[in-house]
């Protein structure tokens, strides 16, 4: 009988990056192969003060990573980047398998970015470069982002897709009926998303005016749910967003501003949405994003139409399932392509079955899960036989193509 791998799940935080990043795949694995995969899950394998995030008492014994074979965590931790970095340099210290997931590009974050000057504060791209080049295993979402910080990684770089569990009762639910001759415009984001918008800004007016304001319905798909009076800076953002969202707008409001709701709940948001949107400003880090957002529509058989920026033109062929603007030309062709559909809803249909078909065959996590099983056990036997080839052993070729001797020489954050 093979003995179970053992896997350390350490998410960075429960929000909707560490959901599909970690938190689902390493649910799904352990469910689909028990008798393969054991997974055990620590949120602080540390053992920081969660209150004054102080350092490891010296007596900590640090039971879990001593348990894996495998030590797995995502992004920059709730505690910070040392906290990130220091954990997977005590897993490698007790000679596990350490791998890292990001799906941000940390090393290239844009000016406009909101927590742009947190990030420069704590060289939270320093730390990361130095997680990269010292990790077994780096995963990203796609090809763009691994082209980026290639020159960093010492080990293994592998894209693994985002991928979602088409079987949950959200991604399963009835399509809402629209009123007729009506179509249902959805833009879903989050809080990190103020220089997307403002390229979106008057487009809704200028489409009211071209087709007529009832003939379509905006909806925005998102806001954090606050008591009233306890709103944060999360809430500021959203105000912000609605301003640029409603810029132009006379009379009649054909829009709504709807509340987010959890990653396990999702699917139901995408119910009300005939034509999923996605805009972005082009820029490194919306460049190496996923794409997520079609995969999520698709499901309900709902068309993207987006900037093409990011991997979305791997998926979205115009005209077939869905379209992408030209960043550079964004207004007038968002104005006629979204005219378009708004005068075809037939096509809009069609479109949206065309990425559906693909999108359930090739991103449920139910169906390519189990890869991650034979990367792990792959890359693992790789790691061996080079550290076998460093003690004189002869390693196979392959090695010295996965372990070469890296580029690039960065000083150890650690130490600072």
């Amino acid at each position: 009988m093979v003995e179970k791998l053992k896997i350390l799940a350490c998410p960075s935080n429960h929000g909707g990056c560490a959901y599909y990043r970690i938190l689902l795949p390493m649910e799904k694995l352990a469910e689909l192969y028990p008798d393969d995969i054991e997974v055990r899950w620590d949120d602080n394998p540390l053992g920081w003060n969660a209150d004054t995030k102080t350092e490891t008492p010296s007596d900590f014994e640090f039971e879990n990573i001593k348990w894996a074979d495998v030590v797995f965590t995502q992004n920059i931790h709730n505690f910070g980047g040392m906290y990130t970095a220091q954990l997977l340099q005590k897993a490698h210290e007790h000679g596990k398998f350490t791998h890292f997931d990001t799906d941000d590009l940390l090393t290239d974050l844009y000016s406009g970015h909101r927590l742009y000057d947190v990030y420069k504060e704590q060289k939270l791209d320093e730390v990361t470069k130095y997680i990269y080049n010292n990790v077994d295993l780096v995963t990203v979402t796609q090809r763009k982002f691994a082209e980026y910080i290639q020159e960093y990684v010492r080990g293994a770089l592998v894209i693994i897709k985002n991928t979602i569990d088409y079987s949950l009762p959200h991604w399963n639910m009835p399509k809402r009926e629209a009123p007729k001759k009506l179509t249902r415009m959805g833009w879903v984001g989050g809080i990190h998303h103020d220089v997307d918008v403002k390229h979106f800004a008057g487009i809704p007016f200028l489409v009211n005016q071209k087709v007529g304001k009832e003939r379509v319905h905006w909806g925005f798909y998102g806001r954090p749910q606050q008591e009233p009076g306890k709103e944060d800076w999360q809430s500021d953002v959203w105000d912000g967003y609605e301003r640029v969202f409603k810029t132009g707008f006379k009379g009649h409001k054909n829009y709504q501003i709807y509340p987010a709701m959890a990653p396990n709940q999702y699917g139901a948001m995408y119910t009300n949405i005939d034509i999923n949107l996605a805009i972005l400003d082009d820029n490194p880090f919306n460049q190496s994003k996923s794409e997520i957002k079609a995969i999520e529509g698709a499901r309900y058989g709902i068309p993207l139409i987006a900037t093409d920026v990011g991997c979305y033109d791997e998926l979205i062929v115009n005209g077939e399932t869905g379209y992408l603007i030209d960043p550079k030309n964004s207004k007038q062709e968002w104005l006629k392509i979204l005219t378009k559909c708004i005068k075809d809803p037939q096509h809009v249909k069609e479109m949206g079955q065309n990425l559906k078909l693909l999108c359930d065959d090739l991103f449920d996590i139910n169906k390519v899960v189990g890869g991650r099983l034979d990367l792990y056990r792959d890359l693992m036997k790789m790691k061996e036989d080079a550290l076998k080839a460093a003690k004189g052993y002869s390693a196979p070729p392959l090695v010295q193509e996965k372990y070469p001797t890296p580029e690039v020489t960065l000083e150890n954050p650690l130490n600072k």
